[in-house]
């Protein structure tokens, strides 16, 4: 029987790359988002489209129902939706900085928490949940958004742990910089919540160091192989790292130098 898929954030970058590459190897898709019209043409590779607010608890569980009453279970659980909010923390409203945290975090858990029991009783279960570099190391103007990715990998090791005795894998994906709409995102809220304040000359070099690694970005297909990888191997490896040079580069000096050492690497990449 084909494996049941939910990927979240589906609408585009990394979410509809993995949704059509799975569907191309014989998965049963569903692809999720609050952008149904940006998921209109997945329908030509066999997806199933739903809309998906994951901020709106009615929403998740409509969803969840929806794709239990069609297909019977959800063997995997993408949990790809999610954006960057930049701007010093200082300057970030608490409103904006909870709506981080509830698509980021809380939504994704929230379909966990939803999914399990059904892979719990099929003793069979995948949740593969699409953290990032920035889940392990911390730059400036992007707090909150550090903080939601942290807390993703927490959760995931603490979830790990304890459904591994039910026949259910959790898989952290982490990417590096990618060709998306994160991107823009992320820049133009930086600029718009600190770039007239007192952090705006930092802000003004975070958004120039951005500019420049727009060039060069890894394709969404890139992550997308790395998931297939993960569902697919019969003992997964707790984490999916993209290998381009930067990112093996920083983890390796995040783990060699002091915190004020990588302050200082950090800020010298900014400059």
């Amino acid at each position: 029987m084909k494996k049941v898929v939910l990927v979240t954030g589906a609408s585009a970058g990394i979410g509809k790359s993995t949704a059509i590459l799975l569907a191309q190897n014989g998965y049963n898709v569903y692809g999720a988002a609050r952008r149904m019209e940006k998921m209109q043409d997945l329908e030509s590779y066999g997806i199933k489209p739903l809309v998906l607010d994951v901020t709106k608890d009615e929403s998740i569980r409509d969803v969840i129902s929806r794709i239990l009453d069609e297909a019977g279970r959800i063997d995997i659980l993408i949990n790809n939706a999610g954006f960057g909010l930049e701007g010093a923390i200082e300057d970030v409203p608490i409103a904006d900085a909870r709506y981080q945290l509830e698509v980021n975090v809380f939504g994704a858990m929230r379909l966990a928490q939803l999914v399990l029991p059904k892979m719990r009783e099929n003793k069979y279960g995948k949740i593969v949940n699409i953290s990032s570099v920035g889940g392990k190391i911390a730059f400036p103007l992007g707090g909150w958004y550090h903080a939601s990715k942290f807390a993703l990998e927490a959760l995931s090791d603490s979830m790990r742990i304890e459904v591994r005795q039910f026949g259910i894998d959790v898989i952290v994906v982490e990417p590096g910089a990618t060709k998306s709409e994160w991107g823009t995102i992320a820049t133009d809220s930086l600029m718009k919540v600190s770039g007239h304040t007192a952090y705006k000359e930092l802000a003004a070099k975070t958004h120039k160091a951005f500019t420049k690694l727009s060039t060069g970005l890894a394709e969404p297909i890139v992550i997308a192989n790395l998931v297939k990888k993960g569902i697919e191997a019969a003992q997964p490896k707790t984490r999916y790292t993209v290998k381009d040079m930067n990112s093996r580069a920083l983890f390796i000096l995040s783990k060699l130098l002091s915190d004020k050492l990588m302050d200082k690497l950090i800020m010298s990449q900014i400059k």
